[in-house]
This record gives structure tokens, sequence and C-alpha cells, in this order.
């Protein structure tokens, strides 16, 4: 039983808040039992497990108040993993590179959707939100041990690109083919150069009177689908 807030465990959870503690160490942490359950069944194995004293869940028990003083959550949890992390290189397609997308929830979700739709692997560029973040890893909703992730430049990912761009792209079916999808920062968008090394440029039509643009999660989601979709063999049967 863990009884003291200087339980080196338990230094190492508040130090994993922290993105250069997380590179450091190389791993990072879940909280609570879906997300420990996810991890395990693609076969990850924590590097431990600390739960609440008194809930028969296994690991190392520490004390209530204790546990939920480590807890990034608002209400705290009854079970802390620390995992390692795992990187792989650019590879699979189709897949999704992401520059400059900076916001935790939105890197989570689309690795979620990567996962959920396409397989082939997550690119992060330069100025992308850590994926193994407390926020990321929540909104993966376990993804984040099933879909591989990569750093890397826009040069490393596979042939041939798309790039969604927010106006004066082709229409949605130029998405048929694509090996892998580039997305950018909601506001800047893709720079330049990166978009020098894509050989179709997309927009997603938008109603008139309705909202100005979409999140990039959500675009991601959408045009990931219709890559799915696309890539699907046709039913040729007269049925």
């Amino acid at each position: 039983m863990i009884k003291s807030p200087q339980n080196e465990k338990l230094k190492l959870v508040r130090k994993l808040r922290e993105r250069k503690h997380r590179e450091r160490e190389g791993a990072f942490v879940t909280e609570g039992e879906d997300l420990i359950e996810a991890g395990l069944a693609v076969g990850a194995e924590p590097r431990f497990l600390l739960t609440a004293a008194g809930n028969a869940l296994g690991g190392e028990e520490v004390e209530l108040e204790l546990l939920a003083s480590v807890s990034s959550l608002g209400s705290g949890t009854r079970a802390i993993a620390v995992w390692p992390q795992a990187w792989v290189e650019p590879g699979g397609s189709p897949c999704i590179y992401l520059h400059g997308v900076g916001d935790p929830g939105n890197v989570g979700t689309i690795v979620r959707t990567a996962h959920a739709l396409l397989g082939g692997t997550v690119v992060l560029g330069p100025d992308c939100a850590d994926p193994y973040s407390p926020k990321a890893v929540r909104a993966s909703m376990g993804s984040i041990f099933a879909q591989p992730v990569a750093r890397a430049e826009i040069g490393k990912t596979p042939l041939p690109r798309a790039a969604l761009v927010a106006h004066g792209g082709e229409a949605p079916s130029a998405l048929a083919g694509a090996a892998t999808l580039c997305l950018g920062a909601e506001r800047e968008g893709l720079p330049d150069e990166v978009l020098a090394e894509c050989e179709a440029k997309v927009t997603i039509p938008l109603r008139s009177g309705g909202a100005e643009s979409l999140n990039v999660a959500a675009v991601a989601a959408i045009c990931a689908e219709r890559i799915s979709s696309l890539a699907m063999p046709k039913d040729s049967s007269n049925a």
C-alpha cells in the first residue's frame, strides 16, 4: 500500500503531466479502467498500475485521497497506469499527416478517427500537439494504443498526397486514390511548402449561410470516411 506522497511512482505520475518529462521518460499516463482495458486488449504492457485501495482492481494499491491528488481529472480516478510510448516510422496508407495542429483534443480525436476508418499511420509534422498528453489520450478513447503514430516531415509520407484547403480546391471526389491526407491548423491551414508536396488540393463545400469553417477533427472524419468509401470495391452483382 502506497501511503506517502513522496513515493517515486506518484512523483513520476506528476512529472508526466508535462511534455518535457513525457519525452524524457518515453512514457505517458492513462486514468480510468476503460483506457487501461484498451491498452491491455492490444497487448500493451504498463510500466506500473496504481489503483485506489479497497477496489480490488489489481496493481499496487494507493490511499484513495493520495491517488486523487495525482489525478489530472477533476473528479479523481480509481486507476492510473504509466505506459511506454510507441512511435513508428511513417508508412502504411492511407495515412493522415498533420501540420501545426496544436490542440491535443483534435490530435487525439484524429488518432481515433484514423483507427476507426483508415488504419495506416498518423504522421505528426512540426508544431503538433503531443498525442500522449492527457487530453489527447482521453480524446483518442484508447486508440492511441492501436493506431500507429509517427513524427516526420511531409516528404516521408506516402504518395500521392491530398491537401485540405479552405477555398478553391477540388471536390472531395479528388480524394480517390490518395495515400496521404494532409491537414493543417484551422486558422493558418497548410503552409506553401506542404501544399507544394501535394498532388491534389481538396475543399469540402459548406452550405450557404452556415458556419464559415469546420473543426480540423471534423474535416479529418469527413475525408477519412470519403477515402474509405472510395476505396471500397463496387458491387458488380445485378442483385
